[in-house]
């Protein structure tokens, strides 16, 4: 079921009003991969009326009014990307288009979507009910953060927004406490995953650095960014305190992970899996091709890698939907009348994680130094691709499937230390599951920029393409690997770059394509390194490029372009 976008949506669902209106920088996508769909659709099935306004126009009221106040709360989100990442390249360019957007054109979402968002609402409702800001770019710029487009310290944009609670991370458990303790006009402070203003800080608070300190001194910025990231964990996080001006943001634990049950709950409501018809008139959105006949297999991401976003937004701890529930899905999705028998994609941030974890269950959340795969793999992650492959054969026998795609890119090097199941994995990728490319991210092969990067050596790498290609070439496919690597990263120097082209030509042999200039997403350790130039974990200085003809320069040395 759509939610209402109009009136008219209103009156045939015989709701006079709604309690809780949601607002987004994407256009209205009804699916489980869109974050605004997944959060309206949890509290429907909640018992609450839950409309959508999708990209309203910022210089008019007409949008922004049209399903009038909501009885509980307004839910702001920019959308499935950062609004200032999605407007604008790693080199100050704007981007042409957009994939969330009617039509394509990049028109739709404005710059800083979230704050301009809550702008548009108090300027039409005044006094209204509490703002609620959600989304990865209210996700990760919840504290004093880097900003990389004003090169400075911003505080919290809830602060910046004027809004009134951030709920962060996938949200699903908080919103809906918020939504419960806000219709029975209960306090909401000891909710798990939300910010708040408040005058004073509780006793058992842990004070962060305030705004003010981490702003003139670097140190402290660094400082603030250690303890804040450390206590990301659920079962062992502290609720932080900051001062920002002459009040205090507070930002509790992070919600506790979902259970497999509570997944499959998340992932069989009713999604339509298309664009409401109210914006579908305006143009084919790019994104429906990728997401329409893709499954979610789980979410999380136990790599930490320094530049990604990931696990301060999903989490470090993998949580997996059942066999039954994804099987289910994809079955429901051979029944669409545009099905042609193809599932783009099953997987998540990254796709062999399913179903993996800590082996040592007692110690699962007390590694709070200590990461899965840096600077080597741990001994006690249980490594085996058996369950994965289980489902995928799964997956291949039901009846309408031609094909089913593993699109999500894999960790190669899990693959490699899999010595049970591993290559097994490999193969059924291959000869199933691969339409002539397969997507890796080695990033870089110089140790001391993958040490920032927060990733091993990639002494893995050669011994995987070497198996890929006798894999292949026993099966009598031409299938190759899509590498992606990183230019530009904190630490990263020309000649760097100059050494990855001489490893990639002597050992890949390929022109490799998917480079990208490094872009400071707030809230990760490479956005720290990007600003202070201090390796974090070391203290000592590092190189950072921040001239952009030397980026593209180092992009160009690999590329050739």
């Amino acid at each position: 079921m759509y939610l209402p976008t109009t009136r008219e949506e209103m009156e045939k669902l015989r709701w006079a009003n709604l309690d809780i209106i949601l607002v987004t920088g994407d256009t209205y996508i009804d699916s489980s991969y869109i974050g605004v769909s997944v959060i309206g659709q949890v509290l429907l099935k909640a018992g609450y009326r839950v409309g959508v306004i999708a990209q309203p126009d910022i210089n008019h009221s007409e949008d922004i009014c049209r399903l009038g106040e909501p009885g509980l709360f307004w839910g702001v989100t920019a959308g499935s990307v950062d609004s200032m990442i999605a407007n604008y390249t790693a080199t100050g360019k704007k981007r042409k288009k957009d994939d969330y957007t009617p039509g394509g054109i990049n028109d739709r979402r404005p710059d800083r979507a979230t704050i301009v968002y809550v702008n548009l609402i108090k300027r039409y409702f005044k006094n209204t009910r509490p703002i609620v800001l959600g989304g990865i770019e209210s996700s990760m710029r919840r504290l004093a953060h880097y900003d990389f487009w004003d090169n400075r310290i911003r505080r919290s944009i809830l602060f910046d927004s004027k809004a009134d609670i951030l709920v962060y991370g996938m949200a699903e458990k908080s919103i809906l406490q918020l939504a419960e303790r806000f219709a029975k006009k209960k306090a909401i402070t000891d909710i798990r995953g939300i910010c708040y203003i408040s005058n004073n800080p509780d006793e058992k608070s842990l004070i962060l650095p305030s705004f003010s300190e981490v702003k003139q001194d670097k140190k402290k910025f660094i400082h603030m960014f250690d303890l804040f990231y450390q206590n990301q964990d659920p079962f062992l996080g502290k609720t932080l305190a900051q001062q920002q001006d002459d009040r205090y943001l507070i930002h509790n634990p992070p919600s506790y992970p979902l259970s497999e049950k509570e997944m499959d709950e998340i992932y069989a409501l009713d999604y339509e899996h298309d664009v409401h018809p109210y914006y579908r008139k305006w143009g084919p959105v790019r994104a429906l091709d990728t997401i329409k006949f893709s499954v979610t297999s789980h979410r999380g991401c136990f790599g930490e890698c320094n530049f990604c976003a990931i696990t301060v937004h999903q989490g470090k701890y993998i949580q997996s939907r059942s066999e039954k529930s994804i099987i289910s899905e994809i079955k429901k999705l051979t029944k669409e009348d545009d099905f042609k028998g193809y599932i783009s994609d099953v997987g998540g941030p990254t796709a062999n994680m399913y179903g993996m974890g800590c082996a040592n269950k007692s110690q699962n959340s007390h590694c709070l130094k200590k990461r899965c795969l840096f600077p080597l793999i741990c001994d006690n992650l249980a490594l085996n691709h058996q369950r994965q492959i289980k489902l995928l054969k799964k997956i291949r026998k039901i009846e309408g499937i031609k094909k089913v795609f593993v699109a999500s890119g894999i960790r190669y090097d899990l693959v490699m230390a899999d010595k049970k199941n591993g290559k097994n994995y490999l193969k059924e990728i291959i000869l199933h599951h691969v339409s002539g490319q397969l997507k890796i991210a080695p990033e870089h092969i110089e140790k001391k920029v993958l040490a920032l990067m927060g990733k091993g050596d990639n002494f893995y790498l050669a011994g995987f393409k070497k198996l890929f290609d006798h894999i292949n070439h026993q099966a009598r496919q031409k299938q190759y690997l899509t590498y992606y690597f990183i230019a530009a990263h904190p630490g990263c120097r020309e000649q760097d770059m100059i050494s990855l082209r001489q490893y990639i030509q002597r050992e890949l042999r390929i022109n490799p394509e998917q480079v990208q200039i490094f872009i400071p997403a707030p809230s990760t350790y490479s956005a720290v390194m990007y600003y202070t130039g201090i390796d974090p974990f070391s203290g000592n200085k590092i190189f950072v490029e921040k001239k952009i003809k030397n980026k593209e320069k180092q992009k160009k040395l690999i590329t050739n372009s």
